[in-house]
């Protein structure tokens, strides 16, 4: 969003930007048109002094605009600017971020509007919010009237998003609102003590009033409660057989005892009598599902239902179990087998101490996945039975929205919440539904058209539909009107079309499922690209391949799931049953307008596209695992292409080293030679003795006589010390010879602290560690010190394991048989059996894993 307002210093808007004071109140006139005869009547409170020039006066011209819908442009314009020139770029302002600055502004009375909570996406997550109706009606206005453009495009995640902007018309009449309505906006805006226009940011879940220096959060997301009391409602066209459902009627009067934490004044224009609520949804169900379901809750048991939660119990046979408030009450109603289950369900949660909510559902399961939540109003507030007020009542649908999703979650099975969060990505506990509101008496009683009349009407009815689409009189008393999010049936024989209006509710509930998977199903192949993207530049990345089979397994699972929901989906349909026509006149005219049959041949079309749609994913899936594996082998070709080099070089090396032992054997008698030839000399010289006449007279008669016995004697003493050097290479190179390598996988779960103290008592030499995302792995060696423990050779021991996750990896033992004494030196399985006796006895095993394969995959080498 932009920070910076238009180009309006002229008109006291950038360039007069005030001071916000935080707490500052204006109260605004809600009817009030601007024009100069009113100019006396204009709030100048702020600043104003009371002579104003006649220059201004004549600037604040009539522009046939309420207070409202004035200041509302204003604060348009400060946010947005069109383009002047190809060089500059048009500044939009978010709808949702617009909602939130109207919210604000009636809070700080800035503007007079109503709120209430509805739902609205988020970055594909569902909240609700407190929108202002009558706040988006104006908004509607000076659009249609040319003061503001709209603009439509999608988020990266295929939703849609709609921006406004304030047009050169807009332009126009913003200079001629009054100074004072200004003042006021300026003081909403800004930051105090600054002229730093406030942005709008989403933080996960809350809104925040930023800007350089400042910043709070917004309390848009704050929904209030009212206090109320309700009974079960299951509809007749739904019930086969059982009990009636349960009557909270005589505790109504404690509703009226009761307050709320609303904090706007609400101005009440329409009310309803005799009350009930029905809000469904689809989730996907099948006949295993309705079975298990009833086992789960009991129906054929002696005592049916009881308290439910979602928890999973990790430590079943363990003696006490604790969870939070907000536990599931379940009756059952009825139910077959395989078809359905109607139960009455109660949430129990903790409410604020000044606030009453006596709150039961009766809720219908069917096996084609709809899912009916019905509530008979009994009183809200201070209003019993009849006269409630819509505004109530839309305070009152959020509760049933939130405490809905958290009763259907704690009964259906794991599985089928995990499809849900799949559709919904994760955020399924926030899922839309539709409503039916069914009253007896809609108070005023006016005609469908009077009620669509672009004002206060139709906005106390957005409240709880949505935004409206059209009304019909299906009688002279009934009324049906359509809303986004819902209908509304108010009339004396609203209750006899229940099997319609049940049947209209299931296939809207389908739509919207059907909505959201398509959305899901982009979102998907929007994930396919860009892994695509990741395959085609699985070179410049390392750890490519580790990311691509993270991405082909998530996406993987992803469509396996997607085309199982898509078949509970389109056996749904199949098995939907279309009511027929009514006889009587009211019936008829509420069947040609719900237009059944046409929505339910608008799925089966929709759920066709789907199943092709589906079916070019998978061959996309198919495409990307063949890329996939190219890369791999790639990859291992390559490794391969150097594997095959350095064994190429090892083979050089080999050869170049068979050379070199050899003319390194001819070194070594060559040595020897000159060895011998030393000795020989130490003897026959002086470097014995002086005396050396012995030798004289002996060695010189017999070199004399025989000239070459000195060359022999020489020679024999050459082949004496080159015999003695060879037989000691030899026996060092037997007793190398006698290693036993003795290499254990173990894989098995250890306590990082007891192994540390058990290698404090060792004399450790390497130590090597490698740190990864997931694995801290260390190696570490020491010898063993004590050779009569080990047969008369001490050991080297290695042991790898990962410090992070505490797991002993492999450890590799290196003994020396021929070193050993004979009779007790240890064999391979007597090593295996010490070693593990050994760290057993230092409690390095976890005890509660398995065993692992410490004794069982040894390998000799």
């Amino acid at each position: 969003m932009s920070t910076t307002g238009g180009d309006f210093d002229d008109v006291g808007t950038a360039g007069d930007r005030s001071s916000a004071v935080s707490g500052s109140k204006i109260t605004p006139s809600k009817s009030k048109t601007y024009g100069k005869e009113d100019d006396d009547d204009v709030d100048l409170s702020s600043d104003e002094s009371e002579d104003e020039t006649s220059s201004e006066e004549d600037e604040e011209a009539e522009t046939g605009l309420t207070e409202n819908q004035g200041r509302l442009l204003y604060l348009i314009s400060l946010y947005t600017n069109p383009a002047g020139s190809e060089d500059e770029k048009e500044e939009w302002v978010r709808k949702q971020a617009l909602l939130v600055m109207i919210y604000e502004a009636i809070v700080a009375q800035v503007l007079d509007y109503d709120y209430a909570p509805a739902s609205e996406l988020v970055e594909s997550r569902r909240k609700y919010f407190n929108i202002s109706q009558e706040g988006k009606s104006d908004v509607d206005f000076l659009r249609e009237e040319g003061l503001l453009n709209g603009l439509k495009l999608s988020s990266k995640d295929y939703t849609p998003v709609t921006c406004y902007q304030i047009s050169v018309k807009g332009l126009d009449a913003v200079r001629r609102i009054p100074k004072s309505d200004k003042e006021a906006v300026h003081e909403l805006v800004y930051a105090p003590g600054s002229r730093d226009l406030l942005r709008v940011e989403w933080r996960g879940n809350a809104y925040f009033l930023v800007a350089e220096n400042f910043e709070r959060e917004s309390t848009v997301t704050d929904c209030e409660d009212v206090s109320y009391v309700s009974s079960a409602y299951v509809p007749q066209c739904l019930r086969f057989g059982g009990r009636p459902t349960l009557s909270n009627a005589h505790r109504a009067h404690e509703s009226g005892v009761s307050a709320s934490n609303i904090r706007d004044e609400l101005d009440e224009v329409i009310t309803l009598n005799s009350v009930s609520i029905i809000v469904s949804e689809f989730i996907p169900f099948g006949a295993n599902n309705i079975v298990q379901m009833n086992q789960n809750l009991g129906s054929t048991e002696r005592v049916q239902g009881g308290f439910f939660t979602a928890l999973i119990d990790e430590d079943s046979s363990g003696t006490s179990f604790e969870v939070e408030p907000g536990l599931t009450s379940v009756n059952i109603l009825d139910y077959t087998l395989t078809k359905h289950i109607n139960f009455e369900a109660d949430i129990h949660l903790p409410e604020p101490d000044d606030v009453t909510q006596v709150e039961t559902f009766g809720v219908s399961m069917n096996a084609d996945g709809t899912i009916f939540y019905g509530m008979q109003i009994e009183a809200v507030m201070d209003r019993i039975k009849d006269n409630i007020s819509l505004d109530h009542l839309s305070r009152l649908l959020v509760d049933v929205h939130v405490d809905s999703s958290k009763i259907v979650d704690s009964v259906i099975s794991a599985y089928q919440r995990q499809l849900m969060n799949l559709i919904f990505m994760g955020d399924a506990s926030n899922r839309d539904k539709v409503n039916l509101i069914i009253a007896n008496e809609i108070t005023p009683h006016l005609t469908a058209e009077e009620y669509m009349d672009k004002g206060e009407y139709e906005n106390e009815l957005k409240q709880v539909l949505g935004d409206t689409r059209a009304a019909f009189d299906i009688s002279e008393h009934d009324t049906l009107i359509f809303g986004a999010h819902g209908i509304l049936v108010a009339g004396p024989n609203s209750r006899h079309h229940e099997p319609l209006l049940c049947s209209y509710l299931q296939f809207n509930a389908m739509d919207i499922f059907v909505r959201n998977y398509f959305i899901r199903m982009f979102v998907v192949l929007d994930f396919m690209k860009t892994t695509r993207t990741e395959i085609a530049a699985s070179e410049r990345d390392p750890n490519s391949m580790e990311k691509i089979r993270q991405r082909m397994v998530k996406v993987s699972k992803d469509i396996i799931l997607l085309e199982e929901v898509l078949g509970y989906l389109a056996e749904s349909l199949e098995g939907a049953e279309i009511p027929p026509e009514p006889a009587e006149q009211s019936g008829r005219a509420l069947y040609e307008r719900l237009q059944i049959a046409d929505l339910a041949a608008q799925l089966s079309r929709r759920v066709v596209d789907l199943k092709k749609n589906m079916s070019g994913t998978r061959h996309e899936l198919g495409i990307l695992r063949e890329m996939t594996q190219v890369v791999s082998e790639t990859k291992s070709f390559k490794y391969q292409e150097a594997l095959l080099l350095n064994m190429r070089n090892l083979v050089d090396l080999q050869s170049h080293n068979e050379k070199a032992s050899a003319a390194l054997r001819v070194i070594q008698v060559t040595l020897a030679g000159g060895l011998a030839f030393d000795i020989l000399d130490l003897f026959t010289t002086q470097w014995v003795s002086d005396e050396t006449h012995w030798f004289n007279s002996l060695g010189f008669s017999l070199i004399n006589s025989l000239p070459a016995v000195w060359v022999l004697a020489s020679l024999l003493t050459w082949a004496g010390v080159a015999y003695l050097l060879i037989w000691l290479l030899r026996r060092y190179a037997r007793h190398a010879q006698g290693y036993l390598s003795v290499r254990l996988t173990i894989m098995r779960k250890i306590h990082i602290d007891a192994l540390n103290k058990y290698l404090a008592t060792k004399v450790t030499g390497e130590e090597g560690r490698g740190y990864q995302r997931e694995n801290d792995m260390v190696s570490i060696t020491w010898q063993e010190q004590d050779k009569l423990e080990w047969g008369g050779n001490a050991p080297r021991i290695t042991i790898e394991y990962d410090e992070k996750n505490g797991y002993m990896m492999q450890l590799v033992l290196e003994y020396n048989k021929r070193l050993a004494k004979k009779g007790i030196a240890l064999r391979a399985p007597e090593l295996k059996q010490k070693i593990n006796e050994e760290l057993t006895k230092a409690g390095i095993w976890d005890m509660t894993e398995d065993e692992g394969i410490v004794t069982k995959d040894a390998i000799e080498t």
